[in-house]
């Protein structure tokens, strides 16, 4: 295991700039809100908010996808990204084929998702569209040869959600309990973006504990070619059950990609909500939220107060009869960042 500890100085520049003009806007933040934002100068220190990244193997994504790291400047200065106005600051979610088996809860689950993206990306409103069926998309789909489960191409649900962006949209995401594939040489994708066109595509199967066993339930027949366009073969089929941890996977999926969105690239700094993962087992190490350096990013798009976002993120808890232990840390870690940002009320 490698851990990237960044010197506090680096991480001072990465957040602040050495530039005059970003410096003068950093300025600007309270003393409770830079209090907290340079909690991460002191990252992996006993009692700190924030940690460091570890590097389990060669397998993860940064040593797999070398990349250059994002500093805010780089950020800011990105003549290309994306920001929110005054016509185009919705969020639209686009929930494609089933996504459980009991109807009630289905909607209690999407509408939650719904929630907390509004509280994650708090002063946007987030949306719901009609939920669609597969057949309703168009998409070409196949069987994965080697875990026999079914797929939907991720080309042909892109094309349908340029169709279906609304005009007020920043964003339009597509979610999916369905298995996704971008070409017929790929095993498989966790999502798809395009960035300038502000829309993706993710699904949500593969974080079923049980996804990678032999009893998947989601496992067909391993003579079964379904003739395209026979959407039948989706009638029924198997959707993961909602659980605590399948809702804290959604989360981080959907903040993760969203947040690129913004033109935030995968964070090389600090455990980060957008840190890349290669595989289910990284994805799980990564924090709920932002660092310092990401969260000033998606601030400077936005324009929220911080303290507010936080306090909404806090009550936001899922209300299901399902466990929601999952969010436990997330909770205690929420709190703390309020105390320091409340200080001064004390």
């Amino acid at each position: 295991m490698k851990v990237i500890q960044h010197a506090p100085e680096k991480l001072r520049i990465a957040l602040v700039s050495n530039s005059q003009d970003l410096t003068k806007i950093y300025s600007k933040y309270t003393k409770e809100e830079k209090c907290l934002l340079e909690e991460g100068f002191h990252a992996g220190q006993p009692g700190s908010l924030f940690q460091p990244i570890t590097v389990h193997s060669d397998s993860d994504w940064i040593p797999a996808h070398p990349e250059e790291p994002q500093d805010f400047e780089t950020f800011y200065r990105y003549p290309y990204r994306q920001t929110p106005n005054e016509s185009h600051s919705a969020i639209y979610i686009q929930t494609i084929g089933s996504f459980g088996e009991v109807r009630a809860q289905t909607d209690q689950y999407v509408e939650w998702l719904r929630d907390y993206c509004q509280a994650f990306f708090y002063g946007l409103s987030v949306k719901l569209l009609p939920a669609v069926t597969v057949s309703e998309t168009g998409c070409s789909f196949r069987v994965n040869s080697n875990s026999y489960n079914l797929q939907i191409l991720t080309g042909d649900l892109l094309r349908f959600l340029e169709k279906r962006k609304p005009k007020d949209a920043f964003c339009i995401v597509g979610i999916t309990m369905i298995d996704l594939y971008p070409k017929e040489s790929w095993n498989f994708v966790f999502g798809e973006a395009s960035l300038t066109k502000g829309m993706g595509i993710f699904s949500f199967a593969r974080y079923d504990d049980n996804f990678y066993t032999r009893h998947y339930a989601g496992r067909l027949k391993k003579h079964l070619e379904p003739r395209q366009g026979d959407y039948s073969v989706f009638d029924g089929y198997y959707t993961p059950p909602i659980t605590s941890t399948l809702l804290l996977r959604s989360c981080k999926t959907m903040t993760h990609e969203i947040g690129h969105m913004f033109g935030i690239r995968h964070c090389q700094w600090l455990s980060c909500v957008m840190q890349g993962s290669n595989h289910l087992e990284e994805s799980d190490r990564r924090p709920l939220d932002f660092c310092p350096i990401c969260l000033r990013k998606l601030h400077t798009s936005v324009g929220f107060n911080i303290a507010k976002r936080y306090k909404v993120m806090n009550h936001t808890t899922p209300h299901f009869t399902k466990p929601t232990e999952a969010f436990h840390t997330s909770k205690l870690w929420l709190c703390r960042c309020l105390e320091i940002l409340e200080k001064e009320k004390q």
